[in-house]
Parts: C-alpha cells; sequence; structure tokens
C-alpha cells in the first residue's frame, strides 16, 4: 500500500481512525473527508479536507487525480421501538448511511478508475440479516447501503471493487452508550458466541485487506464480522 492514495471519509474516531493509523503505518497517502481534525495531528503526513456529506454536495477539491481505495465509515445507532420513530428519523440514517456515500461514490467515480486495483469500502450492521429489536431505522439504512454494494460492484466491474462489511457491536466511540459501564459491557459479550466485544483494529484490518491485492478477486460481498452472531447458535 505504500505510496497509493486511500480516501477515508469519516476518520477522526473508532474505525475510520483506526483505518487511518494502520495506512498511516504502510506508507500510503491518506486524505480524510471530516468536518473536524480531531485526532489526526499525530499523522503529519495526512490531508485533511473539510467535509459534512450529509449536508453538502461532497467537493472533492484536494483529492489527487486517482483513487486506490475509498472507505466510506459515517454511520449511526439509533435504537427505539417502531412506534417511536417517525420518517424523518428514518430518513436522516439514510442520509448518513446511504445517501453521504452515493455523494462520495459520484464524486470520485474517474479518480477510483484511474488507480490500480481500486477497492471500496462500505459498512452495514450485522442486524440486516439477524433481525434484532429496536433496529428496524438502521438496519432499513443499512440493508439499503447492502443492495448498493452488490449493484453498483455489478456495474463498476472490472475496473473498481466494491465491498461491505457488517460488524456487529464494536467498542468505538459511537456505541459508548451502549458500553458505559462494566455490566453492559459483559451483557453485549455473553450475546455473542465468541463471548467478547469487537475492536476497531479487526474491522480496520478487515477493511485493508479488502483493499489490498490479495482481495483482487473479491467484489459484491457482504462479509460479517460479528463473533458470530449471525450464523452461530452456543
Amino acid at each position: 500500500m505504500r505510496d497509493k492514495n486511500y480516501l477515508i471519509v469519516g476518520g477522526t474516531s473508532g474505525i475510520g481512525l483506526e483505518v487511518v493509523r494502520q495506512l498511516s503505518g504502510k506508507g500510503a497517502n491518506v486524505f480524510v473527508v471530516s468536518r473536524t481534525d480531531n485526532n489526526l495531528h499525530e499523522f503529519p503526513g495526512l490531508t485533511h479536507i473539510v467535509g459534512d456529506i450529509t449536508s453538502d454536495a461532497f467537493n472533492p477539491e484536494g483529492l489527487p487525480e486517482s483513487l486506490d481505495g475509498l472507505i466510506y465509515c459515517p454511520g449511526s445507532i439509533n435504537l427505539k421501538p417502531f412506534r417511536s420513530l417517525k420518517a424523518p428519523q428514518f430518513q436522516e440514517d439514510l442520509n448518513v448511511n446511504l445517501l453521504g456515500a452515493v455523494r462520495v461514490l459520484h464524486a470520485t467515480q474517474k479518480m477510483l478508475k484511474k488507480g490500480t486495483n481500486s477497492g471500496v469500502v462500505l459498512f452495514s450492521t450485522v442486524a440486516v440479516q439477524q433481525g434484532m429489536p429496536f433496529h428496524t431505522s438502521i438496519a432499513a439504512a443499512k440493508g439499503a447501503v447492502e443492495g448498493l454494494t452488490r449493484a453498483l460492484a455489478a456495474e463498476w466491474a472490472p475496473n473498481i471493487r466494491i465491498n461491505c462489511i457488517a460488524p456487529s457491536l464494536i467498542n468505538t466511540p459511537l456505541a459508548k452508550k451502549l458500553l458505559s459501564t462494566s455490566e453492559k459491557i459483559e451483557a453485549s459479550a455473553n450475546r455473542h458466541p465468541l463471548k467478547k466485544i469487537g475492536q476497531p483494529e479487526e474491522i480496520a484490518s478487515l477493511a485493508l485487506f479488502l483493499l489490498s491485492e490479495n482481495s483482487s478477486w473479491i467484489s459484491g460481498q457482504v462479509i460479517a464480522i460479528d463473533g458470530g452472531l449471525s450464523t452461530l447458535r452456543v
């Protein structure tokens, strides 16, 4: 990955920040789009571009002519009973998880086509395939992301590969309310067959594999990394 160009959208915390850390350690040219540059000062060679993909048309100014990879990290955890969710809440989750990705993909398609073995990584959730109460809004939005992954992977083949990672709950700032005490952490871990909480490093490592030459024959896939939650009964 040395000297290749990678764009991370939402790279200032959680999984996105860990992706930035691992890419920077591999000598890649890293570009991060986010509203702030929080936590990015430890990466002196990084290029930060201010942008809010939920409200603005994505402006590619400041990006190189070619991109070898793109990871779209923004997400939401909006867990409420269906009766208390109205259309604006569904729209908000769609805007963050799906439409933001669409804006970025529209703006960067030509750059990705000029890259080498270019790949895109999007994010879904275990709750799309594993029905869970209180997940209707986020599961609907992420289900749309999975559909986008497969359809666009077909349309952009063979030049650009697109894959999606579907994790369970990960120990990130986004999940802090759900993992705010040792009791909550233990209860969440015990819901998974592997009896542990996922860590950002694990998800970031899979994302980078999906951008690497080692995954050059993988596209249009939704890959679960969820402690066995979606497939195992123990």
